[in-house]
């Protein structure tokens, strides 16, 4: 029954410490505890885009769908001030149109009120004047009073009352008309302005609907996210003259090539071993033997479903190269840890359950449960401690092997015949 565990110990010693895992005539595979410098690095692979990319997006007009009826070739150069986009700006021409003729009937409609207001309050002006004339004729009169008889000096007291009266109306009436006019001329006003307003929008549109380059860069179409695709996993096709784009939509983005970024998908077990101004080594899978350098700008929150958790990270890369062009893959390796003459097994191997982490350690009855203390981990090594230099552990659960490959005791049976 000891002859099994002999051979493996035997072929594990043979192997050396560099040793891939192998399987035991059991059928479950082993590996060897291993004791050396480990270097803890993490890949991933992203994709190259401008540092300070500049993204024009369709204008907000209305909430109206806009037809492209011109577009610069994906990956033409363009420099600052150059229409990249152009949108059909028929509707918005006529709405300025429109608009224009309604701000010219609205000012001659100001024009006009503001002339009869002041047409009636010359004319009120006139009133109110020879309405003071007739009081002072009647107040003239009534001085009189002494030397006339008694019922002349009672209608000439009556006649300065009545121009009085007849004063105090006018002035209210005067009143009247000045706050009438001007409420008139604020309602024309009102129009005229509301006018001006939809004229300098519909202008504002026009121009906003030719999309301008803010920057020198190259030219980089967005996907057309405005159409029905109805097969599932079909990629979405690049925008082109013709196509309708909703308000708001991307439309072309112009990459700084001066600022490059590599945008990295990590998985979630290595974000705590990241931090920002990071060292990154890059190579770009299009330029083979080409290094470049970068670090970590921000990482970002996590993602995904529980079975693939991941979080991108924005590495920023130190210096440009006329080489390199939007959407180009990179592959990034970052270094952040070397644990010295430390014991490690491959992340196979060390199995979590209920709170503890584990080995299947042999022995002379087979593989079982040991406790071990993990230090560090990565995808695909763990260093830990609580185990042995060169001891022996299996890289699958010897249970879940058992059903699979058949019970080991029957292994053991056919090697000893």
């Amino acid at each position: 029954m000891k002859l099994a565990p002999l051979i493996m110990v035997f072929l594990a010693s043979a192997a050396g410490p560099h040793a891939a895992s192998v399987s035991s005539p059991s059928g479950i595979p082993w590996t060897i505890v291993k004791r050396g410098d480990v270097t803890f690095t993490v890949t991933a692979r992203g994709e190259l885009q401008g540092g300070k990319s500049e993204m024009l997006t369709a204008p907000m007009t209305g909430g109206n769908d806009m037809i492209l009826t011109y577009l610069k070739t994906p990956g033409e150069v363009v420099k600052e001030g150059d229409i990249v986009a152009q949108f059909d700006t028929t509707e918005q021409a006529f709405k300025l149109k429109e608009a224009e003729a309604d701000l010219a009937e609205a000012e001659q409609q100001v024009i006009m009120a503001k002339a009869d207001s002041q047409a009636k309050e010359e004319e009120s002006r006139y009133q109110l004047l020879q309405a003071k004339a007739d009081l002072r004729q009647a107040e003239l009169e009534e001085r009189r009073n002494p030397l006339v008889a008694t019922i002349t000096a009672r209608q000439n007291t009556l006649a300065v009352a009545a121009a009085r009266d007849h004063l105090r109306q006018v002035e209210h009436d005067l009143a009247n008309q000045q706050a009438t006019s001007a409420a008139a001329i604020a309602i024309q006003d009102a129009a005229r302005n509301k006018a001006k307003v939809q004229a300098e929008t519909a202008k504002r549109n026009i121009d906003a609907m030719a999309l301008k380059a803010h920057s020198s860069g190259y030219v980089s179409i967005q996907q057309n996210t405005n159409g029905n695709f109805m097969f599932f996993g079909m990629s979405l096709p690049m925008l082109q003259v013709g196509d309708t784009v909703r308000a708001g939509m991307a439309v072309v983005q112009i990459p700084d090539l001066k600022n490059w970024e590599v945008n990295a998908r990590i998985g979630e077990l290595d974000r705590g071993h990241l931090a920002e101004k990071q060292t990154v080594a890059i190579t770009v899978v299009a330029l083979p033997g080409k290094n470049l350098h970068g670090a970590i700008k921000s990482i970002g929150g996590t993602t995904g479903p529980p079975w693939d958790r991941h979080f991108d990270c924005k590495i920023a890369l130190d210096g440009a190269s006329p080489e390199l062009r939007p959407g180009m893959t990179a592959n990034v390796v970052i270094t952040n840890e070397v644990l010295k003459s430390a014991l490690w097994v491959p992340s196979q191997a060390v199995f979590e359950s209920d709170g503890r982490a584990f080995v299947y350690l042999q022995s002379a009855s087979g593989f079982t449960p040991h406790d071990v203390k993990v230090v560090r981990r990565s995808e695909s090594q763990v260093v830990l401690t609580g185990i042995n230099e060169g001891q022996v552990v299996a890289m699958s659960n010897p249970g879940e092997q058992a059903q699979k490959t058949g019970t080991a005791g029957g292994a053991m049976k056919a090697l000893q015949k």
